[in-house]
């Protein structure tokens, strides 16, 4: 079955401009989820009225798409496009095999599904 799941890790700020791309190309169907966490970098150090502290999660944006495999690399493009900016931090994208899919309504299966 030719379908696959991408899921990507980004900066909220970014969600708007990657949105507004993607629908561009046709590609709307998305779910987003507001995440925290941290990479490399470990999270920050921020200041407050004069005090210091340690913000070791940073928020983040999970998009997760649900593809056929053939839209996979220009989805991808777009995600590169729109949300990297060459900075620790930019986020992740990670492309899987999805072994099926059902559409609960209709109860149709595989590319029929999308």
């Amino acid at each position: 079955m030719d379908i696959q799941r991408i899921e990507a890790m980004i900066r909220p700020e970014r969600l708007e401009p990657l949105r507004s791309l993607l629908e561009q190309y046709g590609y709307s169907g998305m779910t987003i989820t507001e995440i925290q966490g941290h990479g490399k970098q470990r999270g920050m150090e921020q200041q407050w009225r004069g005090t210091r502290f340690q913000t070791h999660f940073l928020p983040k944006i999970k998009i997760e798409m649900v593809v056929p495999a053939k839209s996979s690399k220009k989805i991808v493009e777009c995600i590169l496009d729109a949300c990297g900016n060459g900075q620790v931090g930019d986020g992740k994208i990670f492309i899987s095999e999805v072994k099926d899919v059902i559409r609960i309504r209709t109860r149709e299966r595989g590319l029929k599904a999308l």
